[in-house]
């Protein structure tokens, strides 16, 4: 159900997420589906290698960590709003269901479709994380939560691309 709740970027399932200390586990389980997505509609683009894959993997997951980690400090310490309240737990758990939609990118290993796969699951991710470091911070501005994401995000893609870049395998 907060599955369900997640995807359909339900602020309520994220409130609820936030709460239940005992949902840590599911989160983690949420980003390695995600992750695991990632790679396996990667090889919609061309390398169906298990290597590739599974570096792809791992790389979702670095990034997803990286994007947590490098949010939290930017939400909770640098933009913080009066209100704001949140220990690293309850953003990491409301954030791993915010990578709910990063399932679907298993569809990218469809001929054609990875392209479309990887760009809408992207935007939907954002905007579920939106949701959920809203939620997470008790932050009465989306305004606020959007650019905290943004620019973890951006940070984010950064260290995927410079881990590609450095450690990826070649491409031919």
């Amino acid at each position: 159900m907060r599955l369900i709740g997640a995807v359909s970027v339900d602020p309520l399932t994220y409130e609820e997420v936030e709460a239940d200390r005992t949902a840590t586990g599911q989160a983690l389980l949420v980003v390695v589906l995600s992750s695991l997505g990632a790679g396996i509609g990667a090889r919609g683009f061309g390398s169906g290698s298990l290597e590739v894959m599974a570096f792809i993997s791992a790389v979702a997951t670095i990034a997803w960590a990286a994007w947590a980690l490098v949010t939290y400090q930017i939400g909770a310490k640098l933009m913080p709003e009066p209100q704001t309240r949140a220990d690293i737990g309850e953003l990491l758990r409301t954030i791993g269901f915010s990578s709910a939609p990063g399932m679907l990118r298993v569809f990218g290993i469809v001929p054609g479709a990875a392209p479309a796969a990887f760009v809408i699951t992207s935007i939907w991710m954002l905007i579920a994380m939106v949701v959920a470091v809203r939620q997470a911070l008790d932050y009465t501005s989306t305004a606020r939560a959007i650019v905290v994401c943004l620019l973890g995000w951006t940070l984010a893609i950064g260290i995927a691309v410079t881990l590609g870049l450095v450690f990826g395998p070649t491409v031919s």
